[in-house]
């Protein structure tokens, strides 16, 4: 079942225009309406699947934020990786405050909060996803949960991560503020979100796989962030980009475009692409992914 929406999801405005249309490549193969919001510039799908209904969308085996065990050489290039930068997200967020209480909303499988919660953090988590909940349990003796509104509401938090969630989330404004509301005075919130305005999208177009339509609801640039700030009274402290992830969407997105190709071929494609890709962007904002480093104003 889909779900039209009539207001932008994140500044409420009634104006806004088809963008492009966009196959889900992944899993249904089923093409996806964007739009683009007038006043913030945010693109989000619509019509969508409800919450209730997007389940099935997520439910393969490609889908490696769910997995645990690799399957493919993708996926294990994916876990290499994944293992690589959790370390560097715990370096991350020590820099900003050298331990406390930490919450990552969508945590998958829960290697981070592991990873964060063996350097002397407490730690808690927020999984909609069944199957990686229950695997992150197993790791974190039950810390996760499956809605926000399951924590204690005294939970306070020193740093909120959500690292590739913001775009999935369908109560996108109710879930922001909720999330704030658990964020001490002088704690940090963190998000990471793929860059419509990145190199790699206008190389890809239409198969780039950062669209990932409809588990990405929304895209944000430049534009929209700070609509985000203004929104919920935020104060934007920092950018950092995720310089690997213009490897790994242009694989994927190799992958979209050349079905027919050998692996070697998509493998060496997407290499020059990431390259390209982070060598374009002169900015922390404008790589294929970006980390905003929020606190309250």
């Amino acid at each position: 079942m889909l779900e039209r929406l009539s207001k932008c999801p994140l500044c409420k405005s009634e104006r806004f225009l088809n963008y492009a249309e966009i196959t889900d490549h992944a899993v249904s193969k089923e093409n996806f309406i964007l739009c683009k919001c007038s006043n913030c510039e945010l693109l989000f799908t619509n019509p969508r699947p409800t919450e209730n209904k997007i389940g099935p969308y997520y439910n393969f085996p490609e889908y490696y934020s769910h997995e645990d065990k690799a399957k493919n050489l993708t996926q294990w290039i994916y876990q290499k990786v994944r293992n690589y930068t959790i370390s560097k997200k715990v370096d991350f967020i020590r820099h900003l405050k050298r331990k406390g209480k930490l919450l990552d909303y969508g945590c998958g499988t829960g290697e981070f909060l592991k990873a964060a919660k063996n350097k002397g953090w407490k730690i808690s988590g927020i999984e909609p996803n069944e199957k990686a909940r229950n695997q992150a349990n197993l790791k974190l003796n039950e810390k996760v949960k499956n809605s926000i509104e399951e924590l204690n509401k005294n939970s306070d938090y020193d740093i909120i991560t959500l690292f590739h969630v913001l775009e999935h989330i369908h109560e996108l404004r109710k879930t922001l503020k909720n999330i704030i509301t658990h964020l001490n005075s002088d704690g940090y919130l963190i998000i990471a979100v793929p860059n419509a305005d990145s190199w790699d999208c206008k190389k890809y177009g239409k198969y780039w796989a950062g669209w990932d339509v409809p588990r990405h609801l929304y895209h944000f640039n430049s534009k929209s962030i700070q609509a985000l700030q203004t929104e919920f009274n935020l104060e934007l402290k920092e950018v950092k980009p995720m310089k690997f992830d213009s490897f790994y969407v242009s694989l994927l997105s190799e992958g979209y475009l050349q079905k027919d190709s050998s692996l070697l071929s998509r493998y060496w494609s997407a290499f020059k692409a990431g390259i390209k890709s982070n060598h374009s962007a002169k900015t922390p904002g404008q790589f294929s992914s970006n980390i905003f480093i929020f606190q309250k104003k």
